[in-house]
């Protein structure tokens, strides 16, 4: 295993007291696939030298520069509170030095690195520990890149998130702000409260905190809920690095970037994505928990998928269970989607824009591309992330397609503005209003929002949802090539344009890469290009190209011969 694979997926197996192969296993592998766990553990050999996805790198990297920042300013506000411990000695230098700080009732610790469990295999660290003082102990708080919170105009309900101030520990209901689900935190903080508890240094209050991307407070959780779970969760874990519980590959988002994908474990083994398709296993088509459903019916493959008879799983809480038998049938002939409804429809308007946005991670909108009457036209800035030009940039777009759509409507025609999945345009609509609110030609929060719910925000991911079947995914990289649309660079992708636009703005050092700003806007033009097409194929030919459902209720499930993977 390559220290990257280490890092990310916290496994690590050495020499225990009594000679015995011991594993140790920390929190971040207590989320994602429980086979890529068996793997690094068992396979440590196999990734050494493979490169790490290009996303995963810039994510880490993401993370390391957030957690400094945070340090840096913490520690500078109150340096006397502060006990640091070095990040570069060794890790039983590390565990010492935390111990010994942690006996000396030091307020606050930096880095600390707590013993490793031998017995249990444990092992883990905390960005900070926070001494306890009206209770004893100390709680964890981590700091992660990304949001553990929204902003919220404020709530009269009963319920609000507890959040503390970053400089002193007081837990408050805060009705500005809601949730933002992230179990992996919540089980990170757990593990940390286990090996507290260990010492007998968990505070009573079994209370832990999160500081996020945003870094404006901590949000406070809550561990006595979680206990039990993560009590089960790292037991079924441990067991699998152990070799103790048996696994096999399932396919799961996380193996879009897992590079067990397409590698062998060992000299003619098979890669997950061979073993699933040699298999037909049944995640292929029901991937996720869906997957783990069906098997508890005895349902493995996608043929006993096929061939389901008799009632619904009463435990199924998913799309109806109708559609996923069909879903099967549809892979097994090599259909890439089937029709829903009778006939196909999409919304149409006399003025037509096509927009998608460029994103770098969540620093910024830094692109708005726009398609109108086959014209591209980028609202860009070249100014690395995050920038106030980035609000010149915004307001340029908001303005021309207001102008857009007054002009339309002065002009009795009809209008609509189209995107695919429209999840992070809305997204960045709402963060740009409120970043940069105030500036010429900044729309209100108010403004976006009457926008985005109204009749003329049209989201071509939800007519497709609702009207197609899609046994091979619902993305617009494989939804277009159905009706007829390619792009022109091969590699084109979200997770690939974040390198671009590293190279294209000098995010590096270095000067900016003007190849990477046009390979970039064909990318960001080809995307809006792909949404015109899927439109007019829609309207003009889904409904003769397309099987409609009721023809795979009817059809007998496909041999084995006939089969495509999902990929």
């Amino acid at each position: 295993m390559s220290g990257v694979e280490a890092i990310l997926l916290g496994v690590y197996s050495g020499i225990g007291d009594h000679g015995e192969r011991a594993a140790f296993l920390d929190a971040r592998a207590l989320i994602g696939c429980r086979h890529r766990l068996f793997l690094d553990a068992h396979h440590p050999g196999v990734l050494t030298g493979v490169a790490e996805d290009a996303g995963v790198q810039q994510r880490r990297e993401a993370a390391a520069q957030h957690r400094l920042q945070v340090r840096d300013t913490l520690v500078a506000a109150d340096p006397e509170r502060w006990t640091i411990v070095e990040p570069g000695q060794p890790a039983g230098q590390r565990a010492a030095a935390t111990m010994a700080a942690i006996e000396a009732g030091a307020e606050r610790i930096w880095g600390g690195l707590l013993p490793q469990e031998t017995d249990t295999g444990r092992r883990g660290g905390c960005e900070i520990l926070w001494r306890d003082t009206d209770r004893g102990g100390y709680i964890p708080v981590i700091v992660v890149n990304h949001k553990v919170t929204d902003p919220r105009q404020p709530d009269p309900a009963d319920h609000h998130p507890l959040t503390s101030d970053l400089y002193r520990w007081n837990p408050q209901p805060d009705k500005h702000v809601r949730t933002r689900p992230q179990p992996r935190d919540q089980q990170r903080l757990a593990h940390l409260y286990r090996m507290l508890q260990r010492h007998g240094q968990a505070s009573p209050s079994l209370a832990g905190g999160a500081i996020g991307y945003h870094f404006d407070r901590i949000l406070v959780h809550d561990l006595g809920p979680v206990l039990d779970d993560y009590d089960r969760r790292y037991a079924e874990r441990i067991a699998v690095v152990r070799g103790e519980l048996p696994t096999v590959p399932s396919k799961v988002p996380e193996c879009r970037q897992c590079p067990w994908w397409t590698r062998a474990p060992e000299e003619g083994g098979l890669s997950c994505e061979k073993w699933l398709s040699e298999h037909r296993d049944v995640s292929l088509v029901a991937p996720g928990s869906r997957a783990e459903v069906l098997r508890r019916h005895g349902v493995e493959t996608i043929d006993d998928l096929a061939a389901w008879t008799g009632d619904d799983p009463d435990d199924w809480q998913y799309e109806p269970f109708t559609e996923t038998i069909v879903t099967a049938r549809a892979w097994a002939t090599g259909a890439p989607l089937v029709r829903r409804v009778d006939r196909v429809r999409v919304t149409r308007a006399d003025v037509e824009v096509d927009v998608d946005l460029e994103s770098f991670q969540e620093h910024g909108a830094y692109l708005w591309g726009t398609l109108l009457d086959g014209v591209y036209r980028p609202f860009v800035t070249w100014d690395p992330l995050p920038t106030e030009d980035e609000g010149r940039s915004f307001a340029e777009f908001w303005t021309w397609l207001m102008e857009v759509r007054a002009d339309a409507a002065a002009t009795g025609r009809t209008f609509a503005a189209y995107c695919y999945s429209r999840t992070a345009e809305d997204k960045w609509l709402y963060e740009s209003a409120r970043r940069f609110a105030g500036r010429p030609g900044v729309p209100t929060e108010r403004e976006v929002q009457k926008f985005v719910d109204g009749p003329q925000w049209v989201d071509m991911f939800q007519a497709v949802s609702e009207q197609f079947i899609c046994p091979n995914g619902k993305g617009l990289k494989k939804i277009a090539p159905v009706a007829g649309f390619a792009w022109r660079d091969p590699e084109a992708g979200g997770e690939a344009s974040m390198s671009w636009y590293r190279l294209a703005v000098g995010y590096d050092g270095g000067e900016p890469d003007m190849s990477q700003r046009t390979r970039i806007l064909e990318y960001n033009e080809d995307d809006v290009l792909a949404t015109k097409t899927l439109r007019d194929w829609m309207t003009d030919r889904a409904d003769a190209e397309v099987p409609a459902i009721a023809d795979f209720a009817r059809r007998p499930a496909a041999s084995g011969a006939d089969s495509n993977i999902a990929s």
